[in-house]
């Protein structure tokens, strides 16, 4: 409990020359939420409101922008895609869903594992992460929920397939420039940089070298964490037989149903109605269909949810932990910690080109754990930038190198990282496997760059 305050005041005593007293405030901050979100002193969803504690007493940034941190879009994305998945419970959908995937993918934890890992990796190469992660997430929970009762976020079965959900939705974003807006930021400095139009193929083949080695380190990683002779209980069969037996699907679980397809289908079609309907976001989307579950009527002529029991079942902490994901990369981002810490990188002496992509993957990476991929994204940028033309070298191929760093985060529950720790997975077992995870894809995409940029004349 003491041990974050007492780092969180060492922060204090950084340089001043090198950070002001805001910067070293804001490294204090994420110091101190990494230790208590890995101890566990408190429960993780407090937690994410220490920078709100810390800007009342020292005024680091402007608090309105900061509690605005709190309720942004994701805000309401989670929050419908809860609803709705409550819905679910209430009308018997989960049980469905639950059977129906233990039926296809088969209670072999080795085939969970890797389907759920690719699945998310391939639709997050083309939607937003947030939107994949909450949506697999709610139906991989369901089934856990069904062969492990409540018990599933403490099984190490149900915590391999969270976190391989988690993992896959994060990295996957690397395919493509739609698979998230830290994409979009990249794209935007590039064509800054070359004076033109980057196209979308450029970038898909640029990266994809980066995506295959990632999509199979991720799965080999998990596969080696998985519990020994793990399995879900059942055979492939038995479910089969469970699933045969249900009767039709009802007229609520069909709504319920019809509910979450509509919220998905129309945050994934984005494009064909924007110009008709500029506001209307994929996450407000889901909070529109969250509010229909509280309107919508179930057979007996009760609303499918209410409010009472609602309030009981919405993941509060996974909320209030995104939200201060997203605020403490604001403080270090509108405080100059990070510029601070990305001058201190350009000043280094680098004694060969491995070792300053190295320099540059762990620092891009490190940006992503502790704030976001965006936040990561729009820092390390500009540095790299003004590292590598200082040095009298083409930047675009390191900008491409991180770009595969800042997709690349798996340790702290930050970003989309906390959708399985809000469902109950233990923030210190994500910390503890996601760490081999980070080292492992710190060298593969320090050693993969460094090879592309010898050997492959079109990486510049």
């Amino acid at each position: 409990m003491l041990l974050g305050p007492a780092l969180f005041a060492a922060a204090l005593l950084l340089p001043r020359e090198i950070f002001s007293f805001e910067a070293a405030a804001a490294i204090g901050t994420i110091v101190w939420m990494a230790c208590w979100w890995i101890l566990l002193p408190v429960e993780p969803g407090i937690t994410a409101f220490i920078p709100v504690v810390v800007n009342s007493l020292f005024g680091v940034v402007s608090m309105p922008e900061l509690m605005s941190k709190y309720a942004t879009d994701t805000f309401f994305l989670l929050l419908g895609a809860d609803l709705i998945a409550i819905s679910w419970e209430v009308t018997g959908l989960d049980k469905r869903l639950a059977l129906k995937s233990l039926k296809l993918i088969g209670p072999s934890l080795n085939q969970q594992v890797v389907v759920w890992f690719v699945v998310s990796a391939l639709l997050s190469s083309f939607l937003p992460n947030v939107v994949v992660c909450a949506m697999l997430a709610s139906i991989a929970v369901s089934m856990l929920r069904y062969v492990m009762k409540d018990d599933f976020a403490r099984n190490k079965a149900g915590m391999i397939i969270l976190l391989a959900i988690a993992w896959g939705a994060g990295v996957g974003g690397l395919g493509t420039p739609l698979g998230g807006a830290m994409n979009l930021v990249a794209v935007d400095y590039i064509q800054k940089l070359i004076g033109a139009e980057f196209m979308y193929t450029t970038w898909i083949v640029r990266m994809f070298p980066f995506l295959i080695v990632l999509i199979l380190l991720g799965a080999v990683c998990l596969m080696l964490m998985k519990p020994r002779g793990g399995r879900l209980e059942g055979t492939k069969e038995y479910f089969r037989s469970l699933y045969r037996e249900l009767p039709p699907m009802s007229r609520d679980e069909k709504i319920s149903m019809i509910l979450f397809i509509v919220a998905v289908a129309l945050s994934f079609s984005r494009e064909l109605y924007a110009s008709l309907l500029p506001e209307l976001k994929p996450a407000l989307v889901f909070i529109v269909c969250g509010m229909m579950t509280f309107i919508l009527r179930k057979q007996d002529g009760k609303p499918m949810l209410e409010w009472k029991y609602a309030q009981k079942k919405v993941l509060w902490g996974l909320i209030f932990m995104f939200g201060g994901g997203i605020a403490i990369g604001f403080m270090m981002s509108d405080t100059g910690a990070a510029e601070a810490i990305g001058g201190i990188i350009s000043k280094l002496n680098f004694t060969g080109e491995f070792t300053m992509i190295l320099v540059i993957v762990t620092f891009t990476m490190l940006l992503s754990e502790i704030s976001s991929n965006t936040s990561a994204a729009a820092i390390s940028i500009p540095v790299i930038i003004s590292l590598t033309q200082g040095m009298g070298l083409n930047p675009l191929p390191y900008i491409y190198i991180s770009i595969a760093a800042f997709n690349c985060a798996y340790m702290l529950p930050t970003s989309i990282r906390a959708i399985p720790v809000g469902y109950g997975l233990d923030p210190k077992y994500m910390f503890k496997k996601g760490f081999l995870l980070f080292t492992g894809s710190v060298l593969a995409v320090s050693a993969l760059g460094y090879l592309l940029l010898r050997m492959w004349p079109d990486f510049h």
